[in-house]
């Protein structure tokens, strides 16, 4: 099923291009004069080529030791590989009515694209192909006269990898005018298709907020760890973490559209609720973590592009040391 390329419902076209704008101008600026190099990535992989060889130093992957080295100057080595080119990078972006919601200084859905256009940026430079599935949620069946309403079906978009700074901007433009629909994509689902059709090695990113059940993605996140590095990008708002103290608040359900009135002013209730999230939180992260995906935690009240910079940093620092993660 194709998703319509429209505006999402409450954001006029004006606010939309001047929020792309924006983003497009902040990721050019900042990862151009943060991230130097020749051939950068967001999640730097391995590669296959060999390399040069060093010395051996505690952390290591004995499985990459050069032998042959080894064996000549009796001192443990291992070979450094050179970066693969001409790879695919997919992206699965999760766009559930839970992302059209923000009380920082950005929705959440504009983390999401701003995730893309980072993304994009990094992969491009260094002549890859970047792809992706966009999921959200249908459009609304009509009511029936008696018994419930059955729920909206997801909404699968796929855009094809393809290379160049032209289409890669393309790319990021779809997803912006991807409309949410209500109800939720299956995260699942969306992640399996990055497995269909099978693909030669490369990066897979899902983005999301990973608010659904871990039982729904976590088997599709460690299948596609099989084949691909793959990056977890969890975007979250505050709001999402703790609740503030401000008497009765009216709460909406993107997804339902159900409305609950809360009292904020019991302590035991925001208390509970931390509590609660944060043990959402904590599944979340190590469902990733036994999937063995990269995480990177993006936020609406920060500055989620130093977040995403000091992200590449580490990952760099990490493979000069010949870690794996």
């Amino acid at each position: 099923m194709t998703a319509p390329v429209r505006r999402p419902a409450g954001v006029t076209p004006g606010r939309s291009e001047a929020v792309l704008s924006r983003l497009q101008l902040l990721v050019t600026r900042k990862l151009d004069g943060l991230l130097q190099g020749d051939y950068a990535g967001l999640l730097p992989g391995p590669g296959s080529e060999a390399g040069e060889s060093r010395e051996y130093r505690p952390g290591d992957d004995v499985r990459r030791m050069d032998w042959p080295v080894t064996a000549r100057t009796t001192t443990p080595h291992v070979r450094r590989t050179v970066a693969d080119r001409e790879l695919e990078t997919w992206l699965a972006v999760d766009l559930s009515a839970s992302l059209d919601f923000g009380t920082g200084q950005w929705l959440k859905r504009e983390v999401v694209v701003a995730a893309v256009a980072a993304l994009a940026h990094l992969t491009v430079r260094g002549g890859n192909r970047i792809g992706a599935v966009v999921g959200t949620g249908g459009a609304s069946p009509a009511p029936r006269r008696w018994g419930p309403t059955p729920p909206a079906a997801p909404v699968v978009r796929r855009l094809p990898a393809r290379s160049g700074r032209k289409e890669a901007q393309g790319l990021v433009r779809a997803v912006a005018g991807t409309e949410i629909g209500p109800g939720r994509a299956d995260l699942g689902t969306l992640v399996d298709l990055l497995n269909r059709p099978p693909r030669r090695r490369g990066v897979a990113v899902v983005i999301s907020d990973f608010l659904a059940p871990p039982e729904q993605w976590g088997r599709p996140v460690r299948k596609l760890r099989v084949r691909h590095d793959v990056l977890a990008i969890e975007v979250v708002d505050p709001r999402e973490l703790d609740l503030p103290d401000v008497g009765v608040l009216p709460v909406v359900d993107p997804e339902t559209g159900e409305l609950h009135e809360v009292q904020t002013a019991d302590p035991r209730l925001r208390r509970r609720y931390a509590e609660a999230a944060a043990a959402q939180r904590a599944a979340i992260a190590r469902e990733l973590r036994a999937a063995g995906a990269a995480h990177l935690r993006l936020r609406t009240d920060t500055d989620w592009l130093l977040d995403m910079v000091r992200f590449v940093a580490a990952q760099r620092h990490a493979r000069t040391r010949g870690t794996t993660r």
